[in-house]
C-alpha cells in the first residue's frame, strides 16, 4: 500500500512538472466527457418535455387524423386525403360506449382586430368537450355551449397571448373582435399554458364554435381532426378500436379495405415521439463519444513521448532496484490520473453548459446521475486502455540501454 502511495505521488509530481502539456493532453477527454453528457442530457430533456407536452394535451386522449394519399407511388403526407366530417364526430359521440368526450377540430388562421390593435394568430373551431379532453381551464368568463354550436354563434375564447397583444390590461370579456372581417364577441379567456416542447406558444390561440369556424372562416366541408377521450386509461385501446369500427361504418369501408383515416392514442404518440428522440440521443452520444477515443489516442501519444524523454530516469530507477511492474504501474497511474482529471473537469464543464442552456435558452438539458457515472468510468477506462502500451514499453526497457540513452 505504501509503495502504491509513493508511485501515485511520483505520478502526480511528473504530471505537475508539465502542467500545460498535461492540460492539453487531457483536453480531448474534457471535451469528450462534456460533449457526451450534454448531448445525452439534451436528448433526455427533450424526451421529458415531449412526455409532458403530450400529457398536457389531455387525459386518455385519442386523436383521429385524415389519412394520406399517394401520387405516382409517393406519399403526400398525413391529412392529404381528408374525409372527416362533423357527422363522424357526432357518430362517435352517439354510438361509442367507451368514449367520454368528443370534439371536432377545425383549424384556421388569420388577422384579429380589436381595441385598435391587430394580431395574427391561429383560430381553432372546437366543441364544448374540448376543454375536458385537453384538461384546459377557463381563467375568466365562460366557454361556449352546445346551443352555441348548433346556432353557429359568433363567440370566441382567447388565449392569454392574444389578450395581451389585443387588449393589454383591458378586460376583454364582452368586447368585440374581428377575425378575417367576421365579428366575434369575446366571452372568455383561457388559463395560461405556456410553451410546448417545440417552443410554440400554446396561449397564442383563439377558440370558437367548430360550426362557426367551418361556415364563417374556412368554408370547407371537411374538418381537420377529431379529439376523443376514453372513459379510463385502461380502456384506451378498446375505445380506439370502437372509434375505428364506427368510422369504418360511417365511411362505408368494406372488409379488407384500408382505412381512409388514422386513429392514434396518447400512448402511441408518446412512444413514437420518445423513440425518435431516443434514436437522436443515441446518435448524438455516439458522435460525442468519438472525441473520448480521440482524447485517449492523445494520451497514448503523449505518454509515448514521455517514455522517450524519461528513458535515462527509468534506467536509473531500475539500476537502484525498481522492478518492471513498478515502472509499468507508475506510467499507467499517470495515464489514469490524466484521464480521470479530464473526466472530472468535463463533468463540471457539462454542468456549467447545462445551467447556461437551461437558464438562457429554450433548450432543456436533463443530466442524469447514470450518464455522469458512465462517462467518468469510460474516461478512466480510456486512460487504462490507451496508457497500457506506453507503460508496458517503459517497463520493458533494458536498464543498461536506458542509462546509455542520450
Amino acid at each position: 500500500m505504501l509503495q502504491l502511495s509513493n508511485l501515485l505521488k511520483a505520478s502526480f509530481k511528473s504530471i505537475m512538472k508539465n502542467r500545460m502539456r498535461s492540460l492539453l493532453t487531457s483536453l480531448g477527454i474534457i471535451i469528450g466527457v462534456g460533449a457526451v453528457i450534454v448531448m445525452v442530457g439534451i436528448g433526455s430533456g427533450s424526451q421529458k418535455r415531449i412526455a409532458q407536452e403530450i400529457s398536457s394535451m389531455g387525459s386518455n386522449m385519442i386523436v383521429v387524423f385524415p389519412s394520406f394519399s399517394q401520387r405516382g407511388g409517393v406519399s403526400r403526407g398525413a391529412g392529404s386525403f381528408n374525409r372527416l366530417t362533423m357527422d363522424d364526430a357526432d357518430a362517435i359521440r352517439e354510438e361509442a360506449t367507451l368514449v367520454e368526450h368528443v370534439s371536432a377540430i377545425v383549424m384556421s388562421a388569420g388577422q384579429v382586430i380589436g381595441n385598435g390593435n391587430n394580431w395574427n394568430t391561429s383560430i381553432q373551431g372546437v366543441d364544448p368537450d374540448y376543454l375536458n379532453i385537453r384538461m384546459w381551464n377557463i381563467a375568466s368568463g365562460e366557454f361556449f355551449s352546445d346551443r352555441d354550436i348548433r346556432s353557429r354563434k359568433k363567440v370566441a375564447v382567447l388565449g392569454v397571448t392574444v389578450v395581451e397583444n389585443i387588449f393589454g390590461d383591458l378586460d376583454p370579456i364582452g368586447q368585440k373582435i374581428r377575425i378575417r372581417n367576421t365579428p366575434f364577441r369575446v366571452i372568455g379567456v383561457l388559463e395560461e399554458k405556456g410553451q410546448d416542447a417545440r417552443g410554440q406558444d400554446q396561449d397564442d390561440i383563439i377558440l370558437a364554435p367548430s360550426t362557426t369556424v367551418q361556415s364563417r372562416l374556412t368554408g370547407e366541408r371537411y374538418i381537420n381532426m377529431i379529439n376523443v377521450s376514453a372513459v379510463s386509461l385502461e380502456s384506451i385501446s378498446r375505445a380506439q378500436e370502437e372509434v375505428t369500427a364506427i368510422l369504418r361504418r360511417q365511411h362505408k369501408i368494406d372488409y379488407g379495405q384500408e382505412n381512409d383515416f388514422m386513429v392514434a392514442n396518447q400512448t402511441a404518440i408518446t412512444e413514437m415521439a420518445s423513440e425518435t428522440s431516443r434514436i437522436m440521443t443515441t446518435l448524438l452520444g455516439a458522435v460525442a463519444a468519438v472525441s473520448l477515443v480521440v482524447g485517449g489516442i492523445g494520451i497514448m501519444n503523449i505518454m509515448l513521448v514521455s517514455v522517450t524523454e524519461r528513458t535515462r530516469e527509468i534506467g536509473i530507477r531500475m539500476s537502484v532496484g525498481a522492478r518492471g511492474r513498478d515502472i509499468l504501474t507508475q506510467f499507467l497511474l499517470e495515464s489514469v490520473v490524466l484521464s480521470i482529471s479530464g473526466g472530472l473537469i468535463g463533468i463540471l464543464l457539462s454542468i456549467g453548459i447545462a445551467f447556461i442552456l437551461n437558464t438562457w435558452t429554450d433548450i432543456h438539458v436533463a443530466i442524469g446521475t447514470g450518464i455522469v457515472l458512465l462517462s467518468f468510468t469510460f474516461a478512466g477506462t480510456i486512460g487504462i486502455f490507451f496508457g497500457f502500451y506506453p507503460a508496458r514499453k517503459a517497463a520493458g526497457l533494458n536498464p543498461i540501454d536506458a542509462l546509455r540513452y542520450e
